[in-house]
């Protein structure tokens, strides 16, 4: 593994990560307007979504089983997920590569990052 290897192999994931968030996100909102385009829309009391898709196995639940809001917010966790992806996978190229002063630094960001992920969950 080298710089130039590493640097694709990221860029690729970034592209990947965003791509397919934002084509969940897209099917997501055609079946929501599919779905409820007749609906009539009250904005004098916010409702937010169903408590399923206010937690992450709700929302694992919801988008198997191809419900709209379900498939909005697992795009939407896809694309939170892609940067700690990222960040997984420099941990690992900087390991391959026995730079250890990137590795230890990549790490210690990746823990920072799954902590605070953990703790808004």
């Amino acid at each position: 593994m080298d710089d130039q290897r590493l640097e694709t192999n990221i860029g690729n994931l970034l592209r990947t990560g965003v791509l397919l968030s934002a084509a969940t996100v897209f099917a997501g909102g055609v079946l929501y307007l599919a779905r409820h385009h007749a609906d009539r829309v009250s904005y004098h009391q916010f409702s937010a979504g169903g408590a399923i898709v206010q937690s992450f196995r709700g929302i694992l639940q919801s988008a198997a089983h191809l419900n709209s809001e379900g498939l909005i917010q697992f795009g939407l966790l896809l694309l939170i997920a892609t940067p700690v992806a990222r960040v997984a996978l420099a941990v690992v190229g900087f390991a391959l590569e026995r730079d250890r002063l990137y590795a230890v630094v990549s790490l210690i960001v990746l823990i920072i990052l799954v902590l605070s992920l953990m703790r808004a969950l």
